[in-house]
């Protein structure tokens, strides 16, 4: 990786589980609160902000980009007070779809937090490492992101009021009330800025979506991985679904939540989900085999996803450890375009740990 952080700490250390004795906050049923929620939450284990959206420059040409900023609390050296110690750790993937290019182009940071460089704020959303950064600026979010084959300058402004999953942003994972995050998301953010690629700047505009997770327990027992998407929809709502799978693919816990065009949203019950592979790519470098196109039948909207490209393949096990996929997609009705958006896919090359 290059201009790797000197804060780096072995990757392997965020996924250990050597360090369930720590007293890791726990997610409650409580109501969100903003602007606050938008910040970092240390005491917990793991937390998330993630965007992803399509844009187009000026010729038309569509892109699909992903970045994402995770911090993690791994749990040791938790009394020590030197500026050194791994309290935090934050990582940063960052992705740009272009089909004109046929692979993923990304990219990704891994530090422990401190002295400036490297961190996630409590007060509002902002995190960072070295010269990447995702932070709100007055009105809407600003991603920086200056990756080895490409580079991000991009505005993301709501439109819409932030979206609360589960009960009131009381989101579960699992059978067990205790496998749960807190989460929302914001749907059908505008974009503006810029998209540089071989030297060359492109203006683009778009529309992405941003989701924020924080939780301190791992996956119900027998979950290897999920499936999610999260779709902003043509007439102005959005779709967030998911679910959690075993090792033969069946769902153990499913969710998500429908909004309307007209602002009217509803938490979705676990038998309201359903995803469905319609077809695979398997992956020449990993081997892994991934559903890269799904049906997605949620709260009675029937969606047909199909990705902008197939090797949509993240492989970061210079970082986080983990290899999954994560694709620009649309969302077709009847062989209509009902929407865009982002489907997630982890645990086809190995189960997932967290």
């Amino acid at each position: 990786m290059k201009r790797r952080s000197f804060l780096a700490l072995p990757f392997a250390l965020a996924g250990s589980h050597a360090f369930a004795g720590v007293d890791y906050a726990r997610v409650a049923s409580r109501t969100l609160r903003f602007p606050r929620d938008h910040g970092s939450h240390p005491e917990f284990r793991t937390e998330w902000w993630y965007v992803t959206g399509w844009v187009a420059d000026a010729a038309g040409r569509a892109y699909g980009v992903q970045v994402t900023f995770f911090r993690n609390r791994p749990g040791v050296a938790e009394t020590n007070r030197s500026a050194f110690a791994p309290h935090q750790l934050v990582f940063a993937h960052a992705a740009l779809a272009d089909p004109r290019h046929g692979r993923l182009r990304h990219d990704q940071r891994a530090a422990r937090a401190g002295f400036g460089l490297v961190g996630a704020d409590e007060a509002s959303t902002r995190a960072w490492i070295d010269d990447w950064s995702l932070a709100e600026v007055d009105d809407r979010y600003v991603a920086k992101i200056a990756a080895r084959e490409f580079a991000l300058d991009l505005s993301f402004a709501p439109t819409r009021p932030p979206l609360l999953h589960g009960d009131a942003g009381y989101s579960r994972k699992g059978p067990d009330p205790a496998q749960s995050s807190h989460y929302y998301s914001q749907p059908q953010l505008a974009v503006t800025g810029t998209v540089t690629v071989a030297g060359a700047a492109f203006a683009v505009t778009g529309t992405a979506w941003l989701d924020h997770e924080w939780s301190s327990t791992v996956m119900a027992p027998g979950a290897v991985g999920w499936d999610w998407t999260g779709i902003n929809l043509a007439d102005g709502g959005a779709l967030m679904a998911f679910r959690m799978r075993d090792k033969s693919g069946r769902t153990l816990w499913a969710g998500g939540t429908l909004r309307g065009g007209d602002g009217r949203a509803r938490t979705l019950a676990p038998d309201e989900v359903r995803f469905a592979p319609m077809r695979s790519w398997r992956s020449p470098r990993t081997g892994a085999s991934y559903p890269v196109a799904m049906t997605v039948d949620a709260g009675g909207v029937a969606l047909a996803l199909e990705p902008l490209i197939d090797d949509s393949e993240l492989d970061s096990r210079a970082s986080t450890g983990t290899i999954y996929w994560e694709g620009a997609v649309r969302a077709l009705t009847a062989g209509r375009e009902a929407g865009r958006g982002y489907l997630e896919l982890t645990g086809y090359g190995a189960p997932l740990r967290l």
